[in-house]
């Protein structure tokens, strides 16, 4: 192991708050994912409804919504591993709600919406804290490394979650809420044994001003504004996420577990590319890169609709994650290399606000759309939406598509 942590690639794992971080990541990833398949399948079988779906999506993001101002003032006000405990301790009350729900027998489509909001509402926290840490635990000249190796920490969790949910579901629902809750049990523990590091905003008094700093900022920067915007657009039109139940019961037969496959198999194509990245940094034509990127994304997700088997989809969603990969891996160094310190917070709010429409908005919009077109339909509009809004893109942004390095 130490050979592997020898090499510039794999380099931030010498640094041990770092491997503390990356576990954090991966132990909330898979019970995050879990918990998005055992709900998912639960809502469709309780339901049958395309629309339900969707609107599992909409409870995640409406928390996002309202508390995007104060989760990125409090991450730049108090210490964002402390912020991170309270969040994952509120994880664990909404997944062991969840437990309870399944082992009382009350749970209801409309109280597991009110719990998957809790956990939207602590999630709102988490991005922007756990965003604005990253850059203080490993040195600058790590950052660029640091970033595919962190992301890579989520596309372990969504490759292995899901098709570990689909398979725990066999044995209740009940079981998958209450490993998911073991986990985020974990990722306090490992958060308690990281070092403490003080926000560099000073304790400004709370005003309109400093809590909208990071709007104004972003809107100020072209870079930013067009990375944020572009994954925005794109993704809520492309997202398809919210459809797989549908796809896994209905057009493929294939039951939970295919469902938790089919979760997975993006995660796959981005896992790997993300160790490919932190191993080839990528330095040079970064705004092409990103737009390419995207633009492959929208061409997967259509060639995912269009799939007439599982392998096949299986397949297309795997080259779809890597395309994302590539497009997160440049926003992400984009949006910290772009932003001060003290400005982190805020400004990962907006971004992590902005990753919750495009995700979570776009299964409300893919379920909403499949309500009235049919799954397949709406998920070739939706990979069409995405090659037009990367075109139109690529012209109000010239900046961005013109972006040589990373670090400017």
């Amino acid at each position: 192991m130490s050979g592997i942590f020898s090499r510039p690639g794999f380099a931030p794992f010498r640094v041990r708050d770092f491997s503390l971080f990356f576990m954090t990541r991966v132990q909330a990833g898979l019970a995050v994912q879990m918990i998005n398949v055992a709900v998912g399948w639960l809502i469709y079988e309780i339901t049958g409804s395309a629309m339900a779906l969707g609107l599992v999506g909409l409870a995640i993001f409406v928390p996002n919504l309202l508390f995007i101002l104060a989760a990125g003032h409090v991450a730049d006000r108090y210490e964002r591993r402390r912020v991170l405990i309270v969040c994952n301790v509120v994880l664990t009350l909404g997944a062991m709600g969840l437990f309870g729900g399944v082992m009382l027998k009350a749970l209801t489509p409309g109280l597991i919406y009110v719990l998957i909001a809790l956990i939207g509402s602590a999630r709102a926290f988490t991005s922007p804290a756990a965003a604005a840490l990253l850059p203080n635990i490993v040195p600058r000249d790590m950052f660029a490394r640091a970033v595919p190796l962190n992301s890579s920490a989520n596309q372990v969790s969504v490759i292995v979650g899901p098709a570990l949910g689909g398979l725990i579901y066999i044995a209740g629902p009940h079981v998958v809420f209450l490993v998911a809750s073991l986990l985020f049990i974990g990722c306090t523990v490992c958060l308690m044994a990281m070092q403490a590091r003080p926000p560099a905003a000073s304790k400004n008094k709370i005003n309109w001003e400093t809590v909208t700093a990071g709007f104004r900022f972003i809107r100020t920067n072209q870079i930013l504004l067009g990375t944020i915007s572009l994954d925005l657009f794109a993704v809520l039109l492309g997202g398809a996420t919210a459809l797989m139940p549908i796809f896994a019961k209905d057009i493929f037969h294939a039951g939970p577990v295919g469902l938790g496959l089919l979760r997975s198999a993006p995660a796959v194509g981005a896992f790997l590319t993300a160790f490919a990245l932190a191993y080839f940094a990528m330095n040079r034509k970064v705004g092409l890169r990103m737009f390419q990127s995207v633009a492959a994304f929208g061409l997967a997700t259509i060639a995912f609709g269009l799939s007439t088997n599982i392998y096949m989809a299986m397949l297309f969603l795997a080259c779809l994650g890597a395309a994302d990969m590539v497009s997160i891996f440049i926003r992400s160094t984009l949006v910290q290399m772009e932003t001060p310190d003290e400005m982190r917070g805020r400004v990962s709010a907006v971004n992590s606000i902005f990753i919750g429409a495009s995700n979570e908005l776009g299964e409300f919009e893919s379920g909403a759309l499949a309500h009235f077109t049919g799954p397949v339909a709406a998920v070739v509009i939706g990979g069409v939406g995405t090659l037009g809004v990367t075109a139109l893109w690529m012209n109000l942004f010239p900046e961005l598509r013109k972006r040589d390095r990373l670090e400017e």
